[in-house]
């Protein structure tokens, strides 16, 4: 009404001048079409008919669709008005009456709602299309606070039961339900052929692997999800706008996490381990088990599980052990300096070529080491695969000890050896005590 009463104070203030420059105007609201009048109108063919308007004709039906949304509330408060005054004595069809004006009426604020959405995005005045809104709120607002219970509970089950009310809603629950259920298989079903797919790409690592076909899943949810939103008819331009801002926002709130983002992302393209690599990370020893965006996971050979910040194991150094295929073994061994060392060397080396699983190419390094303080060292670097390393290494140190004992050539304790020459104790003895 307030809409109406400034327009009205406005025209009463007019000068003959600018009623003459008035009059000489066209109307902006001529030449719409009737059907854009009709209140019966379906809701699609509304918006429909409501595209090719321009904002002068946007405006003009604003003000036509607020006076017939205005009148039909006349309606419902007249029905509501005779209620009051009956009491306890009001028909139930005087409610059944009331309720079917509350729901024509409630369908003609929601087309009502399309007009002013239309103006809106064609660049309407702004606080025009607040009070046109504000008109519709409060309505409905002081409509349900003024209402006896029987007859909210009235406008309910008329509600439930109207195919453009409680009927619609179940349908359009019943679709999104079904199509969520639709979009899990269906984005189930691109993950397999991705994880399928990716496998046939060469020098692709298990990590970027992981992170594809995940990425496929949540790509398929969230462009079904949209389809299916528009389906219903509900603008999800907004949500565009609502992830531009939050993420403006969110990239000074969520540093660090996007400081891990950015580094799985490097991990799993620049692939300095794989799923199943034994790593050193920052004094972490372990197996990868999993590399998630933010996180890489690995168990310890006492089988802790730790989980690590991507970014400190990018920022740290990465030693991938099992990267290679084959590794060296590095033993050292001690003799003592009265043992032969050829007797040793060759003790060491027949016993490293008889085992199994020490490769013969590349050979063996067998040498004398170092005259240490003690014993005479010799190191033995035999190479064998990688998963057989510690076995190399365990057996080696005990075969050779044994074989060591068998040929007599003895490992000494650390020792040192005292000389004492008798002329320099001579003197200490008799020398006068000071």
């Amino acid at each position: 009404m307030g809409i109406f009463l400034t327009a009205q104070s406005a025209l009463a203030q007019e000068t003959p001048a600018e009623e003459t420059a008035a009059a000489e105007e066209p109307d902006a609201g001529a030449g719409l079409p009737p059907e854009l009048l009709d209140g019966g109108i379906a809701p699609n063919e509304l918006e429909l008919r409501l595209i090719p308007l321009t904002k002068p004709e946007l405006e003009a039906l604003a003000a036509e669709w607020l006076e017939i949304v205005r009148s039909k509330t006349e309606d419902v408060m007249s029905a509501q008005i005779a209620i009051n005054r009956a009491g306890d004595a009001a028909a139930p069809a005087m409610r059944e009456t009331l309720a079917e004006l509350s729901a024509e009426r409630g369908l003609l604020f929601d087309k009502y709602a399309k007009v002013i959405s239309a103006l809106e995005k064609k660049g309407g005045d702004a606080a025009l299309v607040a009070e046109y809104r504000a008109y519709r709120a409060s309505v409905i607002v002081e409509e349900k606070r003024t209402a006896d219970f029987k007859t909210l509970l009235a406008e309910f089950l008329r509600w439930t039961t109207d195919r453009d009310g409680g009927i619609q809603l179940a349908i359009q629950a019943s679709v999104i339900v079904a199509s969520l259920i639709a979009l899990l298989i269906a984005a189930k079903t691109a993950r397999g052929f991705a994880r399928n797919w990716v496998r046939h790409i060469p020098n692709l690592s298990k990590l970027l692997q992981a992170f594809m076909v995940t990425l496929i899943y949540w790509v398929v949810l969230a462009i079904g999800l949209m389809v299916v939103l528009s389906g219903l008819g509900i603008d999800i331009s907004p949500v565009f706008a609502l992830i531009g801002g939050a993420s403006f926002i969110m990239a000074f709130a969520f540093q660090d996490t996007l400081g891990n983002l950015a580094s799985g992302l490097m991990i799993m393209i620049n692939r300095p381990f794989d799923e199943g690599d034994f790593v050193d990370v920052g004094g972490v020893g372990g197996t990868v088990k999993s590399v998630s965006i933010v996180a890489t996971t690995v168990i310890t050979p006492d089988n802790q599980v730790i989980v690590i910040p991507n970014k400190n194991v990018w920022g740290n150094v990465i030693t991938n052990v099992t990267a290679s295929e084959t590794r060296r073994v590095d033993l050292v061994f001690g003799t003592s300096y009265e043992d032969s060392i050829p007797d040793a060397l060759r003790v060491i080396e027949e016993t490293t070529k008889a085992h199994p699983l020490v490769l013969n190419d590349p050979a063996p390094v067998i040498r004398v080491h170092e005259l240490a303080d003690s014993s005479v060292n010799f190191i033995c670097r035999p190479w064998t695969r990688t998963g057989d390393y510690w076995d190399v290494y365990w057996d080696l140190t005990r075969q050779i000890k044994e074989n060591f004992d068998a040929a007599g050539i003895s490992i000494p304790y650390p020792q040192q050896d005292l000389h004492i020459k008798p002329e320099t104790m001579k003197t200490a003895l008799t020398s006068p005590a000071e």
